[in-house]
């Protein structure tokens, strides 16, 4: 089990999961009186109204923020498509409804995550900001491969996604979802292997480069 730091407000309450933060910053860009890393605690949930709160913290692109409403409020719900956006140098953001396996044996129901691409995280499968240090560049195209069109794997065209990560090797994909790239380039279907080596001459898909790296993951 990951460990969650919990600020309760009077209408809702954030959970926050340190590991999973990359500093993106958008909480605190989107809503500082509530979230202020300069203060002790650095989240005050009462600050602003619960609805606006929520807002916020969905933007949130890894997870590492969450919410639950105390108010009667409607609670987070997935995007209605499951979406894997390929980012220039880092992660792999997926948003929706998702289904994160983890080498413990625990599955995870997420509707947003990042995922590392580079191989270097030190808590994979999610990405710590290790790209950085590593020097890992990738200007975030789909160069090759693909997923399975669900008219070809014969699996469902909606509903959630599962993603595995195969020990010592690629994130495999079941389910529906959408891949975009940042020049634009898409690859949509049901199943498939990301890349989580780093090294795939078709990233952000596997092409098997992680046995010739010997890439090391549970």
């Amino acid at each position: 089990m990951r460990k969650l730091h919990t600020y309760e407000g009077d209408d809702i309450t954030v959970d926050f999961d340190l590991s999973r933060c990359i500093h993106s910053e958008k909480c605190v860009r989107g809503l500082r009186r509530v979230f202020d890393p300069r203060r002790r605690p650095w989240i005050d949930p009462s600050a602003a109204p619960a609805d606006r709160v929520a807002e916020v913290i969905e933007r949130c692109p890894t997870g590492a923020l969450h919410y639950r409403r105390k108010d009667g409020g409607n609670g987070e719900e997935p995007d209605e498509e499951n979406v894997a956006r390929v980012g220039p140098d880092g992660p792999v953001y997926v948003r929706g409804d998702i289904r994160l396996e983890l080498p413990s044996g625990e599955t995870m129901e997420e509707t947003r995550v990042a995922l590392c691409r580079c191989g270097a995280s030190k808590d994979k499968p999610f990405c710590d900001g290790s790209h950085e240090e590593a020097g890992f560049t990738d200007r975030g195209a789909i160069l090759g491969g693909r997923l399975v069109p669900a008219e070809e794997a014969g699996g469902p065209a909606d509903g959630p996604v599962s993603l595995r990560g195969a020990e010592n090797g690629p994130m495999l994909v079941k389910g529906p979802l959408r891949v975009e790239g940042a020049d634009g380039s898409v690859s949509a279907g049901v199943k498939g292997a990301l890349c989580r080596c780093g090294h795939a001459d078709t990233r952000p898909f596997c092409d098997g480069s992680h046995r010739d790296v010997e890439f090391r993951a549970d």
